[in-house]
């Protein structure tokens, strides 16, 4: 199908019903090659809550087939003869959610590639998956043998970086690391994460790292307080534990990044938290819209309330540099790639501590 000595197989899901274990392996077509195209054997994927989102058609009607898993990383196995950032055959990649952006290859202007914003592209952005490309190509995603996608949103993984600890960061880590470092985060900032799962694991040592003073996870329970210190945070708030949390915590932090997808959280009383001039991030996207907002909060603080999207190739990048420089370590679980129904089981169920990696048990390098 592909032109290739080698096939495009991966877990398909073909309905709604794939989100519940049912996906099927089978055959696909990649985008049709072009010279500025790569094709990555894959070595390992995360395993992504928008994967899910995506097979059940939560975020809006997806189009079957699709094969998910945005956090791909692997093995340059053909490059075209215009690859962008020095790429070769040999060289091991990561590609994360998004693989192409308009790029102003169109008609119409688009002043945020201009300035490099690809992640925000409002043209054509197109997902790893899910997406179709300017040559009218279909974008699948790395539960998969092999993947093709641009040059350009490839980045090479730093050579001391293990590969299972590099696909999660690029979804995950990027997703926390971009607005944390955006919004200035750093020596003197006081943080607070909302949700210790696979976003907020990373947000708390993405904080760590870049030097805030203090850094606050915040959730229903404790039972995850210990792990949260592990990680690096110097406070926790078990919302449902103590009734008099808002009151003891008002006004006590400069930066919240948000990574729960509850339509019933108390979101409201997170903003309290917040000190004068304090940023609130939301990054977790529930299917359901977030509750309700009032006005109190924002008015008398001054609160900045803001969203954020994955990353660009350069953020990735910037990313993977201070993980190296400053020995950041996600917690990882690797499952078989055989395995993935089951693994996007146990995700919905709660379980990965703190994000599952679907490793292809039979990949070998490719030498250049």
């Amino acid at each position: 199908m592909s032109g290739t000595d080698y096939k495009f197989e991966g877990w398909l899901g073909f309905d709604k019903s794939s989100a519940h274990g049912n996906m099927q392996w089978g055959e696909f077509e990649p985008k049709p090659w072009e010279e500025t195209d790569i094709d990555i054997k894959i070595e390992c994927c995360g395993v992504c809550g928008s994967d899910i989102h995506t097979l059940r058609s939560g975020w809006g009607p997806t189009n079957y087939p699709c094969c998910v898993g945005h956090e791909i990383v692997g093995t340059v196995v053909r490059a075209g003869s215009k690859v962008e950032g020095g790429i070769k055959v040999g060289d091991r990649v990561g590609v994360g959610a998004q693989s192409d952006a308009c790029r102003n290859r169109t008609d119409k202007h688009c002043k945020i590639c201009a300035d490099g914003n690809y992640n925000y592209c409002r043209v054509r952005h197109v997902g790893t998956y899910n997406g179709v490309y300017m040559n009218g190509g279909k974008s699948y995603g790395g539960y998969a043998t092999y993947s093709r996608v641009p040059s350009f949103f490839a980045v090479k993984i730093p050579e001391s970086m293990p590969s299972s600890h590099a696909a999660p960061m690029l979804c995950a880590g990027v997703t926390t690391y971009a607005p944390l470092k955006f919004h200035g985060v750093g020596p003197g900032k006081r943080v607070g994460v909302i949700g210790l799962g696979g976003l907020g694991h990373f947000g708390v040592m993405w904080a760590k790292a870049l030097g805030a003073e203090e850094v606050v996870v915040i959730s229903r329970s404790s039972s995850k307080k210990a792990d949260a210190m592990a990680m690096g945070a110097t406070g926790f708030i078990a919302t449902g534990e103590d009734p008099e949390w808002l009151n003891k915590n008002r006004s006590s932090l400069d930066v919240i990044l948000c990574t729960a997808s509850s339509a019933d959280m108390p979101f409201n009383d997170y903003l309290f938290l917040l000190d004068l001039d304090g940023v609130f991030i939301q990054v977790g996207a529930p299917d359901d819209d977030l509750p309700r907002i009032k006005q109190m909060a924002l008015i008398f603080n001054r609160i900045k309330l803001t969203g954020s999207l994955i990353g660009s190739p350069d953020d990735i990048r910037e990313m993977f540099q201070l993980a190296v420089d400053k020995k950041v370590q996600p917690w990882i679980s690797e499952i078989p790639m055989k395995e993935a129904n089951k693994a996007i089981l146990d995700f919905e169920d709660g379980k990965p501590r703190y994000r599952f990696v679907l490793k292809n048990e039979d990949y070998t390098p490719v030498q250049a």
